[in-house]
């Protein structure tokens, strides 16, 4: 390939083709962390004939790496200039530079990118993209795997203490959808047997996921209702291990929906090629909506702790004990929802609220009382002057009227 490396950028993840030393010396100066793209099964979505054959032939000798982009590397690889594919909406590119100089790499090269670039070949870029859909949700199940550890939560004794066959059917479907993906990993593509005994558990998945968004909704529900401070301490309370459990059946139904596409597209690369393309971009669409379904239910319940800790701190002078339980557990219950979401890549941002000291709201009362207190002593002040002033007045008018009436009599008398 004359020392060219050849870029594809889907927006989430950067595929890099090349030789071997050329696709190390390219990662290494821009420091970027990779893994196996697995090359060497894009032949299979190869029509036969001499172009195949001679596309394969170069896949063979070339090495393939994928890098998850974080939002930093991602501003990087778009400064280099990929080229929009609007069909595809790929991002791709050719770099040329002399062999064994780490810096050589530094700009795309002019013009248009040749024939023989892998990133010509449409069937090889769809192949790509979809092999770097399925790299990116590995990655996104081993995180939700490192979140479960984390939490040290067991999914399936949760969904064992639920009386719902739904929940229970999923604890079967997980350890189908796991095995299938052993067995893919050792075999490097899905058959009929193994697609066969996957077939019906997205629909139990499904269920599963939406029945635990209910259950969140329910709880918001239930603290929007509650006015005392008494419930709601019980409500946040009670929800530190009842959120926490439905985070976990949550977290693990996204899984499994991961690992369905993942063992989809390698289906659809062996039966119909020519639809893969279509079929990672209506998986992409499908998991983005999952997201923002999951985004609002949580979004909602951050909110409904956060209005809890704003009224205890209302209210913690005539509820010292109580308010403060309210802070600290609703702050319990939005940690685990923000941490839940970064997990699942929804923009969080968890600033934890702090509890309102009883003193602060005694002293701001004390505060309030003496205001109005002094305020109250110069309204009587002024009032006491306004009135003395009146009635000195009136008593000036009384005085000269009798003073005037007694004149009156004194003129009124017969002189004699």
């Amino acid at each position: 390939m004359d020392h060219e490396i050849q870029l594809i950028s889907d927006g989430d993840g950067l595929a890099v083709i090349g030789e071997a030393a050329d696709v190390e010396l390219f990662l290494a100066s821009e420091g970027l962390p990779s893994k196996e793209l697995g090359l060497p099964r894009l032949t299979s979505v190869l029509r036969t004939g001499s172009i195949a054959a001679q596309t394969g032939s170069e896949i063979a000798a070339s090495t393939g790496r994928w890098v998850q982009l974080s939002p930093k590397s991602a501003e990087r690889i778009k400064e280099l200039g990929l080229r929009r594919s609007a069909t595809s909406g790929l991002d791709t590119g050719v770099l040329r530079g002399p062999k064994g100089q780490i810096k050589g790499f530094v700009e795309f090269a002019h013009g248009p990118i040749s024939p023989q670039a892998l990133v010509a070949n449409p069937a090889i870029l769809a192949g790509a993209a979809g092999m770097m859909a399925q790299l990116a949700m590995k990655q996104s199940m081993d995180e939700i795997t490192d979140y479960l550890a984390a939490i040290d939560q067991k999914v399936d004794d949760v969904l064992r203490a639920q009386k719902d066959s739904v929940l229970a059917r999923m604890i079967g479907s997980g350890l189908v959808i796991d095995e299938t993906m052993t067995i893919r990993e050792q075999r490097g593509r899905v058959d009929d047997i193994m697609w066969s005994k996957v077939q019906t558990a997205p629909t139990t998945v499904a269920e599963t996921q939406a029945y635990a968004l209910l259950q969140l909704d329910a709880l918001a529900d239930t603290m929007e209702s509650k006015t005392y401070i008494s419930e709601i301490a019980a409500v946040t309370k009670e929800a530190e291990s009842v959120v926490r459990e439905w985070l976990a059946v949550l977290a693990r139904s996204f899984q499994l929906q991961d690992a369905i596409a993942v063992l989809e597209l390698d289906r659809v690369m062996d039966q119909s090629p020519d639809e893969l393309d279509g079929h990672r971009l209506g998986l992409k669409a499908a998991r983005q909506n999952r997201l923002e379904h999951i985004s609002r239910s949580t979004e909602r319940l951050l909110a409904r702790m956060r209005a809890a800790v704003e009224t205890a701190n209302a209210n913690v002078l005539l509820n010292p004990f109580e308010a403060p339980a309210v802070v600290k557990s609703s702050n319990h219950v939005a940690g685990g929802l923000h941490d839940f979401r970064r997990r699942l890549s929804i923009e969080s941002s968890d600033q934890e609220a702090q509890a309102r000291a009883w003193t602060d709201a005694a002293t701001e009362v004390k505060d309030k009382a003496l205001g109005v207190g002094a305020q109250g002593v110069d309204v009587a002040r002024t009032l006491g002057n306004e009135t003395f002033n009146r009635a000195s007045a009136v008593a000036g008018k009384l005085s000269s009227g009798i003073s005037w009436r007694g004149r009156r009599k004194d003129e009124d008398k017969p002189q004699g």
